[in-house]
């Protein structure tokens, strides 16, 4: 299983990204998929996942500004990111889980300038 993040690059304050991360194979075959982020110095965070039935949760820092969704058929899973701070510079990596085994993809670079 491949999983190939994209969509991250510089962004100002206040502005939009949205990330995309497809997968090798059906997105319908994992029981989720997800974000991560990690900050320069900082652990690994949670950003937010979508389960295979569509629902959705979320990191305290993700609340009310970014929105997971996944389309089976393209077998991607999209972070649409609104109302960007600096504190949200990080490399972003999505993940998708399978029983017993949790796939990462290599990871996409945002940063947010201010």
């Amino acid at each position: 299983v491949q999983l190939q993040a994209s969509g991250g690059g510089l962004v100002q304050a206040g502005g939009s990204l949205r990330l995309s991360c497809t997968a090798s194979i059906s997105t319908s075959s994992f029981i989720a998929m997800g974000w991560f982020r990690q900050a320069p110095g900082k652990q690994r965070e949670f950003v937010a996942h979508i389960t295979n039935n569509g629902v959705t949760n979320y990191g305290d820092s993700a609340k009310g500004r970014f929105t997971i969704s996944r389309d089976n058929d393209k077998n991607t899973v999209y972070l649409q990111m609104n109302t960007l701070k600096p504190d949200d510079t990080a490399v972003y990596y999505c993940n998708a889980n399978l029983p017993g085994y949790r796939y990462w993809g290599q990871g996409t670079l945002v940063t947010v300038s201010s």
